[in-house]
């Protein structure tokens, strides 16, 4: 199956950047939106150390769109809603890491980059189908998300 090629929302240029994308990755949208909210403009290690920890479910994600219904979570600061989105984070990480080597390979200190840009789209919906009782089945769609980040060496 090909897919479609894309280029980068954000046209920033430079010798200081690297950039890495992700896409119609099979993860919730909302929790795509939201850590793609949380990290921005934080260093890149420290990102992947948070996501780690997200994943491990020792820290959580703040939830400022979609928190409707959402319990408090210990350890936030500056807002009270989250949740632990375990498959988004996992996501999260392996593009970082992407676009740590990304930036090794073109020359950068990647232990002095900072996510400057990062974004998520909603991607494609695949048609799906969710078995019931008696044989029967409902359809629904599987929703896929569109990650872009681009990192830059800060000195």
């Amino acid at each position: 199956m090909a897919m479609a090629r894309t280029d980068y929302s954000m046209e920033i240029r430079g010798e200081d950047i690297a950039r890495a994308k992700a896409s119609e990755v099979d993860i919730s949208p909302k929790h795509a939106f939201e850590i793609a909210r949380f990290i921005r403009r934080m260093k890149t290690d420290d990102a992947i150390e948070y996501l780690t920890k997200v994943a491990a479910l020792e820290k959580a994600i703040p939830l400022r769109c979609y928190h409707k219904k959402v319990p408090h979570r210990r350890g936030l600061t500056k807002w009270h809603t989250g949740r632990y989105p375990q498959k988004a984070a996992k996501v999260y990480i392996r593009l970082l890491n992407a676009a740590k080597k990304n930036a090794e390979y073109i020359g950068l200190d990647s232990a002095n980059t900072r996510i400057v840009h990062v974004q998520a789209n909603r991607g494609r919906r695949h048609a799906a189908f969710f078995p019931r009782a008696m044989g029967r089945a409902t359809p629904k769609n599987r929703e896929t998300v569109n990650i872009e980040v681009i990192v830059k060496e800060v000195i």
